[in-house]
């Protein structure tokens, strides 16, 4: 049954675009983890998948993505929550053209390419959604087959694709793979993670 898509028939989103209320007054994808800003683990986790492209969705962000390989698409409204960052990163890819986008959050620091490769592994064709989960919960990063882009394009608000998510196929990885970086304590949790 499994089939599975070549990375190289992918377009990496990065999602990179969130106002960190949360977290405080601070930009958190700045914010120091062993060494480099947090938002750089997961470019520099991915930097060997062979992606047909790379693209992040930032909005006033003063980390360079460009240096690393990605083009940045401007979101100028972050308000309009995740979907607005979606549509625009879908969009941009489905104009380059690809068989389907995987999006990573930038605030997800532990995100391993294994684990990227278990997701596109799963795809059963151009309908495909692969979602991470760990075990109970599912989560970025995903994989949206082609034929979701039109969904993906109609999204709005917060919710984005989360109902998408939850009906599609999961991929398990450890939980502390999945940390997704939303608040000072999940930074010290991240921490007390080494």
């Amino acid at each position: 049954m499994t089939m599975g898509i070549a990375a190289e028939e992918c377009i990496l989103v990065l999602l990179a675009a969130g106002r960190s209320e949360r977290f405080g007054d601070t930009d958190k994808l700045k914010q120091p983890f062993l060494g480099k800003p947090l938002a750089f683990h997961v470019v520099t986790a991915l930097e060997s998948v062979p992606f047909k492209a790379r693209l992040a969705v930032c909005s006033g962000s003063e980390l360079d993505f460009g240096s690393r390989g990605y083009r940045v698409i401007h979101n100028d409204d972050p308000g309009d929550g995740m979907s607005g960052s979606v549509k625009l990163g879908v969009a941009a890819a489905r104009e380059i053209g690809c068989a389907a986008v995987v999006i990573v959050l930038a605030d997800m620091p532990r995100v391993t390419a294994t684990h990227i490769y278990r997701l596109l592994e799963a795809v059963t064709g151009p309908d495909a959604v692969i979602a991470s989960s760990n075990g109970v919960h599912p989560s970025p990063p995903a994989v949206f087959g082609a034929d979701q882009f039109e969904a993906l394009l109609t999204l709005e608000g917060d919710e984005g694709a989360r109902a998408m998510v939850r009906a599609g196929r999961h991929v398990i990885a450890p939980e502390a793979d999945l940390l997704d970086i939303d608040r000072p304590e999940d930074m010290e949790r991240l921490r007390a993670l080494r």
